[in-house]
């Protein structure tokens, strides 16, 4: 049988870009590093990587090799770990990605009540605006915002955590400079500057409902003036009236609030979008991923009821 530990040499060689690097992360002579790879193509029968004297490249073989691995490996760490967490509690690491608004707001309080409950636990976020490959990039849950057929095409499994609105908002200042009292509708909205990100590129139209129920179609005429990939950069380029932002309610509540930013558009209502747990589809879900998706799901249904029957969940 191979050696799991094979397993995990070749992907630190692959990860690290050579034999050398490979040894300095693990901790062991290049002579072995490139012994396990060696043998590991031995007893698989088939050649993994290209060596030359620079770099080290994966074979047609081996790239296919790679994914699995990835796979194979996470499925023992997920097993070992629940199997500890059985006996001694929750232990070892919980790797978690999310944006950089939703961590700040719902993320980060969420984990100082989380880690209290499990202090033998450590967590190590990150906030990444681009969507990762989880087992590739070694993350246990990825928290993404959208519509979910935005995921659907992903190898991982999903769960909802929550709904929330999203806003076309401004400043005063643009609707005065474009001479208007008011935007009284979709056609008006798309003929002022847009502000994009750049996760929404591809939305080309948005069906939206009026108060009566009756669908209409937001088309922007032109291209956006400016696209981000970050929700914050665009907030603050809507308050000094760059042009309209389609942004989370949650994130906007307060300058709507203040008057800092108008609602554009307030008897309409934008298809509504969720919040999801991404993450890795092993046969042993560990125990730390599904005890930090079911405390996120009971956590955001405590921050809705708080925060008021007419506010929207974050």
């Amino acid at each position: 049988m191979v050696s799991l530990d094979r397993f995990e040499v070749f992907r630190a060689v692959v990860e690290a870009g050579s034999f050398t690097a490979a040894a300095a992360v693990l901790g062991q002579a290049r002579a072995a590093v490139s012994f396990h790879v060696k043998q590991l193509e031995a007893e698989l029968g088939v050649t993994l990587l290209t060596r030359t004297t620079r770099r080290i490249a994966l074979t047609d073989a081996g790239e296919r090799f790679y994914q699995r691995c990835l796979r194979v490996l996470a499925e023992a760490e997920g097993a070992i770990e629940e199997a500890r967490g059985e006996h001694g509690g929750m232990q070892g690491v919980l790797r978690l990605t999310s944006t950089v608004e939703y961590s700040l707001m719902v993320v980060a309080p969420a984990l100082d009540a989380f880690m209290q409950a499990h202090p033998g636990l450590r967590v190590r976020l990150e906030t990444h605006t681009a969507q990762v490959d989880l087992v590739r990039e070694r993350f246990d849950v990825a928290i993404r915002l959208g519509r979910l057929e935005q995921f659907q095409h992903l190898p991982y499994r999903g769960v909802c955590l929550d709904t929330y609105e999203v806003r076309p908002v401004m400043s005063p200042a643009l609707l005065a400079g474009a001479g208007l009292a008011r935007i009284g509708s979709p056609d008006a909205l798309a003929r002022l500057p847009q502000l994009g990100h750049s996760r929404l590129e591809r939305i080309a139209a948005w069906t939206l409902r009026d108060r009566e129920g009756r669908e209409q179609v937001f088309r922007p005429a032109a291209k956006p003036r400016l696209v981000a990939d970050n929700a914050s950069v665009l907030l603050a380029l809507a308050r000094q009236g760059s042009g309209v932002a389609l942004l989370p309610e949650w994130l906007v509540r307060g300058d709507l609030a203040s008057g800092a930013l108008i609602d554009a558009l307030p008897g309409y209502r934008f298809p509504e979008q969720g919040v999801y747990a991404l993450y890795a589809p092993t046969r042993h879900v560990p125990q730390k991923i599904r005890a930090w998706v079911d405390f996120m799901k009971r956590y955001v249904r405590r921050r809705a009821g708080q925060a008021g029957p007419d506010a929207a969940p974050a």
